[in-house]
């Protein structure tokens, strides 16, 4: 299946690994021309390499997300070496385990500058091309936990769910301009950061990561953690011509681990 994507241009956040790096790939498999941003130079250099291993073209930027006025240099950057974004994907990374209650307002400030402020400011930067050309498609990688609470993801859980709101919202806003946005959400992905949540478990209940990850494991009706490559190519068909009428919707890609309709 041709999906379109040659010669678009795609800004992927949050591209140094895990989801990122794999939608950057799988992004430029279906030949876009790939910027990748990241606060990690030497990681980017990785997924850069992956990027022209897969036949593409990659710009790496080190961008830090709370810094929103480094937003109008970097797309500025990425104009000049491959034109406007059609596609964005917002990905961000999460914040720490902690409960919902008794967190400091000092962290709830810093995430919501690091994970929701950057993008919508991101995406306000590049949609006005996108509407004038009539094509476009905006991307939020969020979590299981916007449709199901984790428990002990408590920041995470609201924060990533704002996003959910915004982008319902933004759609509706432009989908007569040929401009889609939607939500994925990832179940249990093998990426770094469930490695991390799994230790963090462990370490809770005194545990082996070992027990914690099986336990996960039996949780999951396809029996196992997905591949980085599996969500991504989700993501990638989103971002596709043939997906011009999906819109508004949050697509779970989890392997049936989200218990609720």
């Amino acid at each position: 299946m041709d999906l379109g994507l040659g010669k678009k241009t795609a800004l992927v956040m949050g591209a140094g690994g895990g989801l990122g790096r794999a939608i950057a790939v799988s992004l430029a498999h279906e030949g876009a021309n790939i910027a990748i941003a990241d606060i990690d130079e030497a990681a980017l250099k990785l997924s850069a390499q992956a990027i022209e291993d897969a036949g593409g073209q990659a710009l790496t930027l080190r961008w830090d997300l709370s810094d929103l006025s480094s937003i109008e240099g970097h797309v500025l950057a990425i104009e000049a070496r491959f034109g406007a974004v059609d596609i964005l994907v917002n990905n961000t990374g999460g914040p720490p385990p902690t409960p919902a209650s008794g967190q400091p307002s000092e962290a709830w400030q810093k995430y919501f500058q690091s994970m929701v402020l950057p993008v919508i400011a991101i995406t306000d930067r590049v949609l006005p091309a996108m509407r004038e050309r009539k094509w476009g498609r905006v991307i939020t990688s969020a979590s299981s936990g916007v449709v199901a609470p984790i428990p002990n993801l408590g920041m995470s859980n609201s924060l990533r769910l704002s996003l959910v709101g915004w982008s319902k919202t933004l759609a509706r806003e432009v989908a007569r301009d040929g401009v889609t946005a939607n939500v994925v959400v990832p179940g249990r992905v093998a990426t770094d950061r469930i490695r991390f949540l799994d230790e963090a478990k462990a370490r809770r209940e005194a545990r082996t990561v070992e027990s914690v990850a099986a336990e996960s494991t039996s949780s999951i009706p396809a029996g196992r953690y997905g591949e980085p490559g599996e969500y991504a190519d989700v993501v990638a068909f989103l971002a596709s011509e043939r997906a011009s009428y999906v819109t508004g919707s949050v697509v779970r890609v989890d392997g049936g681990l989200i218990a609720s309709i």
